[in-house]
């Protein structure tokens, strides 16, 4: 049977995840938390409004007071970019330690090297995405996206849909792109041709995306079930049904997050609770009861053993599925 180990802190968590093996939870309030050897914390920020994880070796946030944080394992800081008297809304890990944040109408990327590229939209910067290969980042704005090659000369690419999009992902293989909307849906471009996919008949926002471990589905909340779309085929999920997991009557799913070998997906809800479900037979799990308040983030250790999860009531812990 899984284990929790409970971690009860005060206040919404933003992201939960792991840093070399290392549990950590940014909470709303600028606070960083980490299980290692004991309970420590930290104050990053004057509020937190975003986070990333920079695959195991940072946490990346960026907050009310205009700046751009990055967290390591040990627990040191460095304050990586500021833009005084603008909010960050939103951070992103790239290739080759490249990072990015949007402040208003800007998104920046901020190269190895400390070299800053600033490039400025029409509208507001919602949401931020490195390609997996190469140097590419995506910027979900109002009415489509806008993809950028910070290192190189010319115009961007406007990828156009009308409506706000909030969020945004690549495809592991790079093939696709999908936002999540303002209104209940998501919308996805073909990169090669720039077809279109529109993935709708959601009751709520999708606030949580995640990609299976090959790539081959994307899961999202924002239904009493976790939606899977398959992208296997050329075209991604036109003309396809999605898969649907864990469905529990009016109870909607809050967040998502795929395994990082096997194809399971761990499906938080507005309740608390905290299923496992498999992707061939919908077998299910229990990972964690009904708690207090909806389940906000969570993310796998790297050999998929431990699952880390906060809940915008402060409920934060560890799920071990070895046990």
């Amino acid at each position: 049977m899984p284990t929790v180990a409970p971690l009860d802190l005060d206040g919404h968590c933003v992201a939960a995840g792991f840093l070399q093996d290392i549990p950590f939870f940014a909470l709303a309030d600028g606070t960083i938390h980490r299980l290692d050897n004991g309970h420590r914390q930290a104050q990053a920020h004057d509020g937190l409004l975003c986070a990333a994880f920079d695959g195991a070796t940072r946490l990346l946030t960026g907050g009310e007071d205009g700046k751009v944080v990055a967290t390591r394992a040990g627990g040191e800081s460095e304050t990586l970019g500021e833009t005084p008297r603008k909010w960050i809304g939103a951070v992103a890990s790239g290739p080759q330690g490249a990072i990015a944040w949007a402040a208003g109408r800007n998104a920046t990327v901020r190269l190895a090297d400390g070299t800053l590229k600033e490039f400025a939209h029409p509208r507001t910067a919602e949401g931020l995405a490195f390609a997996p290969k190469g140097l590419r980042l995506a910027v979900a704005r109002y009415n489509g996206a806008t993809l950028h090659f910070p290192n190189a000369q010319g115009k961007p690419t406007e990828l156009e849909w009308g409506g706000a999009h909030t969020g945004v992902t690549f495809s592991p293989d790079g093939n696709f792109l999908v936002t999540a909307m303002q209104e209940n849906a998501l919308h996805g471009w073909k990169l090669a041709d720039g077809k279109h996919m529109r993935m709708t008949g959601y009751p709520a926002k999708v606030k949580s995306l995640s990609w299976s471990a090959k790539g081959r589905w994307l899961a999202s909340s924002g239904a009493p079930a976790a939606i899977l779309w398959p992208f296997q085929g050329k075209d991604g999920p036109m003309g396809k049904a999605p898969l649907e997991l864990g469905t529990r009557g009016d109870t909607m799913v809050t967040a998502v997050s795929c395994h990082p070998s096997d194809d399971i997906v761990a499906i938080g809800y507005a309740d608390g609770m905290v299923l496992a479900a498999r992707f061939t037979d919908s077998r299910e799990v229990l990972l964690r009861r009904a708690g207090k308040g909806a389940v906000t983030t969570m993310n796998w250790d790297s050999g998929g053993q431990r699952l880390a999860f906060g809940g915008e009531e402060g409920q934060c812990g560890v799920i071990d599925i070895s046990a």
